[in-house]
């Protein structure tokens, strides 16, 4: 599968986080000849936080995780692509379990201290016996390094791997937070996205790192769609190893400590980079859609309308074929079910008015504004003129190669 054509050009150096090791393998669950297992080890004394899926129809390893966050402590994980271990009934339960078993064998703990996420096909039952062969050995030979290949492990119709890292002060002493995350398709997380997974040295409480990921999710992960479609399997898990205490910071325990600001707007830029790199990985993408909807009546009614436009297949269609079609945006806007006064709506395509007061704006050349959607990256912005509401959502537009990918999906 060729890359997309958004992908970033380069990719970052992640720098190892004290505390965690990995290790990946090709178990042979639906890819051949590629990793597609992926095992991390965690010190004693790691906290873990998460938010997951708030399908209806979760899968087995969401499950798992849902059942054991409120203990907030995590020794290793285990994360496997091509089979989504969803839909699976008591088979699919029984695999988590002899997982869970042989990666709490591996990393010397117990299974509950283990968290499992799976994504791939839907229905298809996973079979446990290669986890119970390649585990132990996973774990003689994981590293701290190696990010690069962790996030390409859990790679599925994704075309690259997505990996994020930045460092932040607490008092005298830097911290690190990585980041991997998996997402092409089947997008538009309620709660987490796809796959994301990050770690950090800094010594913070689990139920801290519950609310900031939590907090942050809904204007990272939750701000991007590329299909409209939430998976069953959407996950995400941030593992705290504390290994800076060692080095003279104290724990923060509580959302109101004054170190932690700087940490949370560092973590939120590894997440939003991460979520902003599941769009540009989405199936069959060319472009790369900013929506920013303001002046309505709630931000909760922005959202909406961002989301009303972001998820139009005419919409992200008419953005494939570079075409300025602000009318689909129009339409959008009025199915969305919110507070909008048709006479009191501009619309732009970056800096180009496109339309003011219920009208095509006077100014408005088509010419113009056809050359600016040839861009990679698309600005649309909606002004309802009626509040102080304002929202933003990312997503892509809708190409011919979609239909190609998920057609085929099964085959």
């Amino acid at each position: 599968m060729k890359v997309s054509p958004l992908a970033p050009a380069e990719m970052p150096a992640m720098p190892p986080v004290d505390g965690v090791r990995l290790a990946v393998a090709a178990g042979g669950l639906r890819y051949k000849d590629r990793p597609d297992v992926l095992l991390a080890l965690f010190d004693p004394g790691t906290t873990v936080g998460g938010v997951l899926t708030r399908s209806r129809c979760p899968s087995a390893p969401v499950e798992w995780c849902r059942d054991r966050l409120a203990a907030g402590t995590a020794r290793a994980l285990v994360v496997n692509a091509g089979n989504a271990n969803a839909f699976t009934g008591l088979r699919g339960r029984s695999a988590v379990d002899i997982t869970a078993k042989a990666a709490a064998k591996a990393a010397g703990c117990e299974p509950d201290a283990v968290f499992l996420a799976s994504t791939g096909v839907i229905g298809e039952p996973l079979d446990p016996a290669p986890f119970e062969s390649l585990l132990a050995e996973m774990a003689t030979r994981a590293a701290p390094d190696g990010y690069a290949d962790a996030a390409a492990a859990i790679m599925t119709t994704d075309t690259f791997a997505k990996v994020a890292t930045r460092t932040v002060g607490i008092g005298e002493t830097h911290v690190t937070i990585n980041g991997i995350a998996k997402g092409s398709g089947m997008i538009a997380p309620d709660m987490a996205t796809m796959l994301s997974f990050l770690f950090t040295d800094a010594p913070i409480a689990a139920p801290v790192l519950e609310k900031l990921v939590r907090r942050l999710s809904k204007i990272t992960y939750n701000a991007i769609t590329v299909d409209s479609d939430t998976s069953t399997s959407d996950t995400v898990l941030l593992f705290a190893t504390g290994k800076a205490e060692a080095r003279g910071v104290a724990p923060i325990t509580d959302m109101s400590d004054p170190r932690l600001p700087p940490f949370k707007r560092k973590l939120r830029r590894v997440m939003k980079d991460l979520a902003l790199q599941i769009v540009r990985d989405g199936e069959g993408a060319s472009k790369l859609v900013k929506i920013a909807v303001s002046g309505a009546e709630t931000s909760r009614g922005a959202e909406k309308i961002a989301r009303a436009i972001a998820n139009s297949p005419l919409v992200k269609t008419a953005i494939a074929g570079e075409d300025p079609n602000w009318g689909r945006v129009v339409m959008a806007v009025g199915k969305a079910g919110q507070a909008a006064d048709r006479d009191r709506l501009s619309i732009w395509f970056g800096p180009h008015e496109v339309a003011r007061g219920g009208e095509r704006h006077p100014d408005y050349d088509e010419e113009t504004v056809a050359a600016y959607m040839k861009n990679d990256e698309i600005d649309l912005s909606v002004d309802l003129g009626i509040g102080a509401g304002k929202a933003r959502i990312w997503t892509c537009d809708l190409t011919h190669d979609y239909i190609s990918i998920n057609a085929d999906y099964r085959s």
